[in-house]
């Protein structure tokens, strides 16, 4: 069954890991499809957090759009898939580091973890998205 929008919304704002999907640009290959930290809040655009002109930044930003997929298996299995356009791309900060960082990790590890990242990670890039499309559905009541 599809979920309704509040429904899809609320899932998506959860920190789940996302599979992020975008055209290689390439007539030989399939679209890049990778694991990735994301943070969004219901009703606004979502955003994740990359290196500066890495294979991922370089690419979303030749197709302008991007897409997510996020699931769960249990209690049921449900899923949000969401795609849109780029609608900024700006420097990445500290700040939003420990943002993502506080979304995903318990917070003894968020310090440990943005010391690491800053260190070893280089310039990072926000990506917001805007989103577009939405597939989704809970299988809960088959």
């Amino acid at each position: 069954m599809a979920l309704n929008r509040e429904e899809r919304e609320r899932f998506l704002a959860e920190p789940h890991i996302a599979a992020l999907a975008v055209d290689s640009g390439a007539g030989d290959r399939a679209p890049l499809v990778v694991p990735i930290w994301y943070q969004y809040a219901p009703g606004g655009d979502l955003w994740i957090l990359t290196g500066a002109e890495s294979r991922k930044d370089r690419l979303i930003m030749a197709a302008g759009r991007f897409s997510l997929l996020v699931e769960r298996v249990a209690p049921t299995v449900r899923y949000v898939s969401v795609e849109g356009p780029v609608t900024e791309r700006i420097d990445g900060t500290h700040d939003h580091l420990v943002e993502l960082a506080t979304r995903y990790l318990p917070a003894g590890k968020v310090e440990g973890y943005v010391a690491m990242a800053s260190g070893e990670h280089g310039e990072q890039v926000v990506i917001r998205m805007s989103p577009q499309r939405w597939v989704s559905s809970d299988l809960g009541g088959l």
